[in-house]
């Protein structure tokens, strides 16, 4: 028995939530064969789908079956996260499954704490994740990661390639790390564009399971570059609940689709402050993400509240997803970030069928 046997054995074994087999899925982690013991790590859209011991059972049964001098088979599961398949994107970023925007269509709505804490909640959940700040003109991911480091150069192929910066598990690449500490960026729309395209291009990512995007304010140059250079994966567009932050959010929308990115989902920011007595104040208004939502007819991935400690974490450099992780805010992100790997798996899914209907 050979792994491209076991590999083959595996193409009958289905995702229970996609229905496609782990191998289409690419979800076959590591096949390790040691004279009569079988290990397997596995991949799937959902580790903790009830049905997870069915499959189990299944495969085991199957293995047996085929290979009865098999005796002892271990089978575990964890996160499998598929790609997004595109040309442009794998000569860009050959490494790099999936690409999101985080945007919104104005400032101040919290969108860069969004951010990080999402991709704390995706590395959490099992992928590896990293960050570009795509807000050069207003860099904040150094400060809320805590970072003081620059990034390394090395020589590929006789060109200098940035090497990111990793701060607790996190790929990350800002605009921050190449200026002197309270230095403003006075650069035309081009230059912002030309520095984003070396973030992309002249930056050794490595195997990237998400690259988050946090964008700048606004519908402009820079989200014109990024679209335009870079197939995107999807955007996750961040609203308050106030209806003049609707409307920025909906041109937000709008721009994306113009561009052929879709929006996988809204996240609702500052949606209600929490009293002492655990009455929900609705400083900002209420069910704002809900009706862009039904609006739209995409997804709310979730409501996050006002809370003192979201703030407090972020200005000490340590995001509350990994200060406090059992913290109920954390938990909302948890959640966040398992919605967004459910629509990209599904998605990615669909897409590749697309592609191969196309090709047949």
């Amino acid at each position: 028995m050979t792994e491209i046997e076991i590999k083959e054995l595996l193409s009958k074994a289905q995702d229970p939530d996609l229905s496609l087999d782990l191998r289409s899925l690419d979800f076959i982690k590591s096949v390790t064969l040691n004279g009569n013991r079988l290990k397997l790590d596995l991949g799937l859209n959902n580790p903790n789908n009830p049905h997870t011991e069915d499959l189990k059972r299944e495969i085991i049964a199957e293995v047996k079956k085929q290979y009865p001098d098999i005796s002892d088979i271990e089978i575990s599961f964890s996160q499998g996260i598929t790609s997004h398949v595109e040309r442009k994107k794998s000569n860009i970023m050959p490494q790099v499954k999936n690409t999101i925007a985080v945007a919104s269509g104005k400032g101040g709505v919290g969108k860069s704490t969004v951010t990080v804490n999402l991709a704390i909640s995706l590395m959490n959940a099992g992928a590896r994740v990293g960050i570009i700040d795509a807000d050069i003109y207003g860099p904040s991911i150094p400060l809320m990661m805590g970072i003081e480091a620059r990034p390394a150069v090395q020589v590929i192929n006789g060109k200098n390639k940035l090497i990111p910066v990793i701060q607790y598990g996190i790929k990350v690449m800002s605009i921050g790390f190449l200026m002197e500490k309270g230095q403003a960026i006075v650069w035309r729309g081009p230059m912002a564009s030309s520095a984003l395209k070396q973030f992309m291009s002249e930056v050794v990512w490595e195997e990237l399971d998400f690259l988050l995007f946090d964008m700048p304010p606004g519908t402009g140059d820079i989200q014109l570059t990024l679209s335009q250079t870079l197939p995107l994966t999807g955007a996750v567009v961040v609203t308050t609940p106030q209806e003049i932050s609707l409307a920025d959010a909906r041109k937000g929308y709008l721009m994306f689709e113009k561009v052929n990115v879709p929006t996988l989902g809204f996240i609702e920011n500052m949606s209600y402050f929490l009293l002492k007595d655990g009455t929900k104040e609705y400083i900002f208004g209420e069910g704002g993400g809900k009706k862009l939502s039904d609006e739209f007819n995409t997804e709310l991935f979730g409501e996050i509240p006002i809370v003192t400690d979201i703030r407090k974490c972020s200005d000490d450099g340590m995001p509350i997803t990994l200060s406090k992780p059992d913290a109920e805010v954390a938990k909302i992100y948890s959640e966040i970030s398992r919605k967004l790997i459910n629509k990209v798996n599904l998605r990615n899914v669909e897409s590749k069928s697309e592609e191969l209907t196309i090709d047949i």
